[in-house]
């Protein structure tokens, strides 16, 4: 799945709007009930269900949150059987439509495995607030590959340069920030309480 792929982007907003659709169904809640429990409005949790518009990361992070999943494995889902050996043109790659931060799931996760990484990108300038974690207490190992990272965690902010590294069990807010003057570059470990 190569950067700016716009068809392969169409496919995976396609598919992501009837996964989320399909949560909602299986969970009973009508667009109402989903709107308060994850604070998006019933319009637009019904634009990103018929696929009109693609949600954004601190979007895409609240219907996780109200669903109980993280958004690897979301993402995940949307994809057929994953393999055991995924080529980098093989992985998911989702672009952010509001910040341009791209996600690449570098081992989606699959039955009977508790951790996974993905790969991050988040351009000069761009925020992204997150107002809980997907579920609580997920562990998360940050790695800078390149750039600069102001990554706050409940309310403290590490900035984060090439090399360096953050562990931190996850229960509340987070903020990811590149003040660049490069993109922030990274890989995450996440593992399931």
């Amino acid at each position: 799945m190569g950067y700016g792929d716009t068809d392969v982007d169409t496919a995976i907003d396609q598919r992501l709007a009837a996964r989320l659709a399909t949560l909602r169904q299986q969970t009973g809640w009508s667009l109402d009930q989903l709107a308060e429990r994850s604070g998006i409005s019933r319009a637009t949790l019904s634009r990103i269900e018929r696929g009109e518009t693609s949600p954004t990361a601190a979007l895409l992070g609240r219907l996780c949150t109200a669903y109980g999943r993280t958004m690897s494995r979301l993402l995940a889902e949307v994809e057929a059987d994953p393999p055991a050996l995924l080529r980098r043109p093989d992985q998911t790659l989702w672009v952010d439509p509001e910040t341009g931060f791209r996600r690449r799931s570098v081992s989606p996760p699959t039955r009977g495995y508790s951790g996974e990484v993905l790969e991050g990108e988040l351009p000069t300038g761009a925020i992204i607030n997150y107002d809980a974690p997907s579920v609580a207490g997920l562990e998360q190992h940050v790695l800078m590959l390149g750039g600069r990272l102001d990554l706050t965690v409940e309310a403290r902010t590490h900035r984060l340069d090439a090399g360096d590294s953050l562990r931190f069990r996850l229960f509340g807010p987070t903020r990811f920030a590149c003040p660049g003057p490069e993109a922030a570059h990274y890989l995450i470990a996440i593992i399931q309480p």
